[in-house]
């Protein structure tokens, strides 16, 4: 099958390296792709965003499948376009990629549906949710974007000032665009953060192996959210109990909730949960693959991903079709200096080859492209993902950073504290 990946990340770059190894696996193209892409599939150029050039590109070269990942050209409705030109695709339709392109449905949804998730109020005026925080006497509060925000729509409000700037930075300023033009604001959870991917075709829901992303740009889980600076597999607050209370409570409820609401979920469903006090709580669902999770989840998996994508899309997954290894795996990411705000890009980056020739290490590229002479150069925030897979949590830990040890660009800079909480 010839097959069109849209996006341009490490999780692309994982995800294409993984459907490489399926005997139905033909050529390759990437939308946009980048540096490390090129190596594997053909790099069109074409912006993940750009949905009527996919489309078209997608048509004049006899695409077989696509695959859709980042949450902007879902959201956008990608899939139905495709579909719409008789061109199968993996990933949820524009009706159900709400669940990430509107925080304020997907609590609607786990409210009808009794979903455990924080309590929580949405907003449409500025003024009445300032005059909501006004009531509130318990702090600190979360302040969420509703729309889509590059997974930085979020701010842990400590007090009633923090909360009212909070608004007051995506209502009135536009902090994070026409997203921040409705808001969602929770109780603040405490607890463990769980990742899980699950793949599910509308019905049957099969979880992936759990994961721990870590959101803060610095060591200590401090500074702004970023996208991920780092994951590992699997998650050791996640036991098999807690799995179990999960699936019976939380990822089942919501595909049910999704197919009876007449918004079926077919692709990778991403719950990200903490583990409260009271139990397994929802944080947020996204509609696609997590990064930098994938890139830790992916290296675990043993079947064919793509017949896995194929049976989600066709409606005939079954849970043996699913096989994970035993194994650890960490991802430590190497951002450009300033990320997530301001940065600078086109600096060389050295010594990938090197990192790549440690056993057990993989070099996902994120934000990088080719120079006129074929060398990487960075052209994001989040440049690499350099991955260790081992028997053991801190042997991959050990693997991953000692490659990262070997990799330098002007500007560096990634977290230290990876997989230590």
């Amino acid at each position: 099958m010839n097959i069109l990946v849209a996006g341009g990340g490490g999780r692309e770059h994982a995800i294409i390296a993984k459907l490489l190894k399926s005997p139905g696996c033909g050529k390759i193209y990437a939308a946009p792709g980048n540096g490390g892409i090129a190596e594997l599939a053909e790099c069109t150029g074409i912006k993940a965003t750009d949905t009527a050039a996919i489309v078209r590109f997608a048509v004049q070269n006899k695409i077989d499948y696509a695959v859709v990942t980042p949450d902007d050209p879902l959201v956008l409705g990608l899939v139905d376009m495709l579909l719409e030109q008789g061109i199968p695709a993996f990933g949820p339709s524009k009706a159900a990629a709400r669940i990430e392109g509107s925080k304020a449905f997907a609590k609607d949804l786990m409210k009808r549906h009794s979903i455990p998730t924080a309590a929580y109020e949405s907003f449409s005026d500025i003024n009445t949710a300032l005059a909501y925080l006004e009531s509130q006497k318990d702090f600190p509060v979360v302040v969420k974007a509703d729309g889509l925000a590059l997974g930085k729509g979020v701010i842990i409000a400590q007090n009633l000032t923090q909360a009212k700037e909070a608004v007051c930075s995506m209502m009135r300023d536009k902090r994070f665009g026409e997203s921040g033009s409705s808001v969602v604001i929770e109780e603040y959870m405490q607890g463990p953060e769980v990742s899980v991917l699950a793949f599910t075709d509308g019905k049957t829901l099969i979880p992936m192996v759990s994961s721990m992303d870590y959101k803060r740009a610095f060591d200590g889980s401090l500074g702004p959210n970023t996208g991920g600076m780092g994951a590992i597999a699997p998650n050791p607050y996640y036991t098999a109990e807690i799995a179990d209370e999960c699936m019976r409570d939380i990822f089942l409820p919501t595909i049910h909730a999704m197919r009876g609401e007449g918004c079926p979920f077919s692709g990778c469903l991403y719950f990200g949960l903490m583990l409260t006090s009271k139990g397994p709580r929802v944080v947020e669902y996204n509609c696609r693959f997590g990064d930098p999770e994938t890139q830790v989840v992916l290296q675990l998996l043993e079947s064919d991903l793509l017949e896995i994508m194929l049976a989600c899309t066709n409606g005939n997954l079954t849970p043996d079709m699913v096989r994970f290894g035993g194994d650890a795996v960490a991802c430590v990411c190497i951002a450009s200096g300033g990320y997530p705000g301001e940065y600078n890009t086109g600096y060389p980056v050295h010594g990938i080859k090197a990192a790549g020739k440690i056993p057990g290490v993989t070099v996902f590229h994120a934000g990088t492209k080719r120079d006129e002479s074929g060398g990487i150069i960075t052209s994001g925030g989040r440049v690499l993902g350099v991955t260790g897979i081992a028997g053991s949590a801190s042997a991959a830990l050990g693997k991953a950073y000692a490659a990262v040890n070997e990799i330098s660009f002007t500007h560096a800079f990634y977290r230290t504290d990876i997989g230590k909480s």
